[in-house]
């Protein structure tokens, strides 16, 4: 149980982290902001716990943060309304799913269960957008991802249906007559609202804007999102599976790694204040000298790294001997420790590099 709440709390921070940061640079409003990372987390997080503590971190995380990103990048950017943000978002996150392999989609009803547990949790992810947002049809919005459950289904299935080991010849009825049902609600809203609002269209004209309307949201969107979601995810895939086997060489790697950062840290800070002990003693050796030890250390940091500072420069001979000498300790200390970090670790990446080409030839 601590095994799933620790992996659900790792994926909701990952995929907060991309979605709210993303978000707030696509548009500044708190609003659409709120609708992405709900839909992120709540697909995110479901979708990570519903496969176990194993292989589904990374899938939470992407499926999620994708979700996420897209719904505050229509919402935010291209300024859509709910009725064109709806549709797509179960069968992009359905597609993506499909695509990494994380489904079992071989049957109607398969892809009936799929597409109704993806609903509630994308309904859930709208609660925090309607909180604080004003939407005026908040019933209908939280509810519409369920009502359109069937309709989902029967897309996604006929989109399917031609796999291999595709077990429904036809759909069940059942969840035809579901199907059927959103399409005539919502001529009948949209007739309505037409009638309300009183454009002035011929009943011909009226009647055709309707059945466009209807075809592009319930059909064009939704199979567009699914068909882009599982390609990209397929393309996706084996590439992701990379980062898997490079994760066995980041552990051995990690300490190295880390004693390193640590000693070049050291000498950073160790030269900042040989900076601006030599500034104290012998005023003027620096033009543009700061004043305070962050000023030292972001100079110490370019010099490191041989890029010059903007704001500091040496001016003195005892200066640039100084600058030259933290070059060659810095250089000094990559090569190195570099190479005395290969010279340990090479037995630990040639054992990882034979269990998995041992594992590919099975």
């Amino acid at each position: 149980m601590m095994r799933l709440v620790w992996l659900g709390i790792r994926i909701a921070v990952a995929v907060a982290l991309v979605v709210v940061t993303c978000g707030y640079a696509i548009t500044g409003d708190h609003t659409d902001v709120w609708l992405g990372a709900g839909c992120g987390l709540a697909i995110g997080v479901g979708v990570g716990l519903r496969g176990g503590a194993r292989g589904s971190l990374w899938t939470g995380i992407l499926v999620g943060s994708v979700l996420g990103v897209v719904t505050a990048l229509l919402t935010g950017a291209q300024n859509l309304g709910w009725g064109v943000i709806i549709p797509p978002s179960t069968p992009l996150a359905i597609g993506l799913i499909d695509g990494l392999g994380r489904s079992s989609l071989s049957g109607y009803r398969d892809v009936s269960r799929e597409t109704f547990i993806l609903a509630i949790l994308l309904s859930l992810g709208f609660i925090p957008a309607l909180v604080v947002g004003d939407v005026s049809d908040w019933p209908l919005v939280a509810a519409y991802p369920l009502l359109s459950m069937p309709w989902t289904a029967l897309l996604v299935g006929l989109l399917c249906h031609r796999r291999k080991g595709w077990r429904d010849a036809r759909p069940p009825r059942l969840l035809v007559l579901g199907a059927a049902a959103l399409p005539i609600l919502m001529g009948v809203a949209f007739g309505s609202g037409v009638i309300q609002e009183d454009v002035g269209l011929p009943l011909i004209a009226g009647i055709v804007w309707i059945v466009i309307t209807l075809i592009f949201s319930l059909v064009v969107l939704p199979v567009a999102a699914f068909l882009v979601g599982r390609a990209a995810a397929t393309w996706l895939r084996p590439r992701l599976q990379v980062y898997g086997q490079l994760a066995a060489y980041l552990r051995v790697m990690w300490v190295p790694i880390g004693g390193f950062a640590i000693g070049y840290m050291t000498i950073i800070f160790l030269f900042a204040g040989f900076y601006g002990t030599l500034e104290r003693i012998s005023p003027g050796a620096f033009s543009n000298a700061g004043a305070g030890l962050a000023d030292w250390v972001s100079f110490a940091f370019f010099t490191a790294l041989a890029q010059d500072y903007a704001a500091i420069a040496p001016a003195s001979a005892s200066a640039r001997m100084l600058v030259g000498l933290h070059l060659i300790l810095s250089v000094g200390w990559a090569l190195v420790l570099f190479a005395a970090v290969m010279t340990s670790i090479e037995p630990k990446l040639a054992r990882i590099a034979r269990r998995h080409a041992d594992e590919d030839a099975e």
